[in-house]
């Protein structure tokens, strides 16, 4: 990568991170902020990088960023499809495919997270790998976000890895299950059939688990369009909640959204999420 395309990268970078306004992404603009926009590491814990890495990007002598992390700047920085594809461009790198393994969240389902705040919010895929939370999301939720490769799918982790099923009560893990499998059965059919994303991961989770194997083998087919759930909160213990979705036209990306189950102490508790997602995302914060 020359010079000239890392000055023109950190170019785009700051020109894009000036325009936004720090309400856009539910930030308060006090009378300490003395520049335009949002400051640079606010974007960078937007996007998971250190504030370094992120300072050395702009002036144009950091390293070449990798897809995952220009695919994270292109979300921090609400880029368009267009912007998104040019920033990989400048940075050299592959532009995505659609379908491909660096999905861009859907500019309007992108608005929409953020202006639900202090509601608990995520964008997922289609086979539920999450592209996107807000700081409540993640303290209702965890951070699903510093996943790889097939196990960002968290239908994935709950069919190999015992841990991830701690976010539900143990008598709701068996409807879970067979949620999850209708939910991938519609995604994967609503796809082409030489989609090899959703095929692998199939062939993967049949030869993984016989639980899997053995819910598929029942070809139930449901989308999961609205959800009463239980979860543990490691604070809080357990938080009932109702669980809504917003599909994108294609159908390949959700706006997850939860609101606390009427007629239960959820309500309560919501609170004190939006208080500890707030101390999340302003934890460290610098005034410039």
């Amino acid at each position: 990568m020359s010079s000239a395309r890392h000055t023109e990268l950190g170019q785009f970078l700051r020109s894009r991170r000036e325009r936004i306004r720090p309400s856009d992404i539910g930030l308060p603009s006090g009378p300490r902020r003395r520049v335009p926009g949002l400051r640079r590491d606010e974007v960078a814990q937007l996007a998971g990088a250190s504030v370094d890495y992120y300072n050395e990007l702009e002036r144009g002598a950091g390293s070449q960023p990798s897809e995952q992390m220009i695919a994270a700047l292109a979300r921090a920085l609400r880029l368009s499809a267009d912007e998104r594809d040019y920033l990989f461009r400048l940075a050299n790198r592959p532009v995505p495919v659609p379908g491909g393994g660096v999905p861009h969240v859907h500019p309007g389902m992108l608005d929409l997270l953020h202006r639900l705040a202090p509601t608990p919010a995520q964008v997922i895929t289609d086979l539920h790998v999450t592209l996107v939370q807000n700081p409540v999301a993640v303290a209702l939720l965890g951070d699903h976000a510093g996943f790889r490769g097939t196990r960002a799918s968290f239908v994935y982790r709950w069919f190999t890895e015992p841990d991830s099923r701690r976010l539900y009560p143990e008598p709701d893990h068996e409807l879970q299950s067979r949620a999850f499998v209708a939910d991938l059965r519609a995604a994967a059919a609503r796809r082409e059939a030489k989609d090899t994303e959703v095929t692998s991961m199939v062939r993967s989770l049949l030869n993984a688990s016989r639980e899997f194997a053995a819910l598929w083998a029942g070809h139930d087919v449901a989308f999961r369009r609205d959800d009463r759930k239980r979860l543990n909160h490691p604070a809080l213990g357990l938080v009932e909640v109702n669980c809504l979705s917003l599909f994108s036209e294609d159908g390949r990306q959700r706006l997850l959204w939860f609101t606390p189950a009427v007629g239960t102490d959820s309500t309560g508790l919501f609170d004190l999420l939006a208080v500890i997602g707030t101390q999340q995302i302003t934890e460290g914060s610098e005034s410039v």
